[in-house]
């Protein structure tokens, strides 16, 4: 019987824009301080891309990276999670293929918001898994500064802009770097909570055309459903001791990640945190919280997101040795 491909973490990278919007930057705009944000999200700073530049710009960086690391000039194909495209139609993957030079490879979007990261690897797992390709380059970006409402503190104080990319290869399921168990799953009844109501079919010259989030009712579906996805694939994997060593959720905010940490049994100092520095970066947010956690080769890493959709996702790995970019 032929042995059975396994998709591998390969290469790691992140970028996220040079402009840096501290808390007593908002504090100067809004009726708000430092303590108050930190307090309520621990976010103290977050990158901001100037007015105009494409989310395609970000995905591209962290893509290069991401192949650097990886030792990698060519891919099979390009899957690219993002909520903030650069426009409505074609998708941008497309565009970033091309711009990174890989001819003319399949490549295409994924929209489901801030667990696109997590569908992608999984949609790009399947791709190996069945012999489609041999290597692909997953793509988590989004330039969220665009669809803010300006005069909105709530949205405001949490969300900036980043990127991240790793390079997936054919492998086999005993390797570290392996991807799986994946669990997916989505809740369409709870499309309102996060959402922009405008520029769609339903509602294309309507004037909701910023991003809108439910908070508290957003707090208690992620705490929810990110645990019972995770307990799923901890249910699943082969590890003698199922204790993660490092937990990285998606980074919305620190109450949530230690929520989710203490739901599990899981010590809070296992959770990687990355949002005090970047705040959420929607489908960027868990490649660049492990470029910047830098596991250990061989620890065993639960990731886990949730976000519009609703839909949410997680999937276990043993870390490789790859030096992210």
């Amino acid at each position: 019987m032929p042995m059975t491909r396994a998709a591998v973490i390969a290469g790691l990278g992140g970028a996220v824009p040079p402009a840096v919007v501290t808390n007593d930057d908002l504090a100067d705009r809004f009726d708000t301080s430092d303590a108050w944000i930190r307090e309520r999200t621990g976010i103290g700073a977050r990158h901001v891309s100037a007015p105009g530049t494409p989310t395609s710009d970000l995905a591209v960086d962290a893509a290069a990276r991401a192949m650097r690391s990886a030792g990698a000039t060519s891919v099979d194909a390009v899957v690219l999670a993002t909520t903030t495209p650069d426009r409505r139609c074609p998708a941008t993957a497309p565009l970033v293929a091309s711009r990174l030079g890989l001819g003319p490879v399949p490549a295409y979007d994924i929209s489901a918001v801030c667990a696109g990261f997590i569908y992608a690897l999984a949609n790009a797992a399947g791709m190996i898994a069945a012999g489609l390709a041999d290597r692909v380059l997953v793509i988590g970006a989004d330039t969220f500064s665009s669809i803010l409402d300006p005069t909105d503190r709530a949205t405001t104080a949490i969300f900036g802009d980043g990127a991240g990319a790793v390079v997936l290869r054919a492998g086999s399921p005993d390797e570290l770097g392996a991807l799986g168990p994946f669990d997916l799953g989505s809740d369409g009844s709870g499309a309102d909570l996060i959402t922009i109501m405008s520029g769609g079919s339903h509602d294309p010259d309507g004037v909701d055309r910023y991003f809108q989030m439910s908070g508290k009712s957003v707090f208690r579906h992620a705490v929810e459903r990110m645990t019972q996805s995770a307990r799923t694939v901890l249910g699943k994997t082969d590890w003698a001791d199922p204790t993660p060593d490092l937990l990285v959720a998606h980074q919305a905010n620190l109450r949530i990640l230690h929520a989710v940490a203490d739901q599990l049994d899981l010590d809070r100092g296992r959770c990687a945190v990355h949002l005090d520095r970047v705040g959420n970066t929607s489908a960027a947010s868990i490649p660049l919280a492990l470029a910047d956690a830098a596991p250990t080769p061989g620890a065993k890493v639960l990731l886990t997101a949730f976000g519009g959709g609703l839909a949410w996702g997680s999937c276990a790995l043993r870390w490789p040795s790859i030096e992210p970019q």
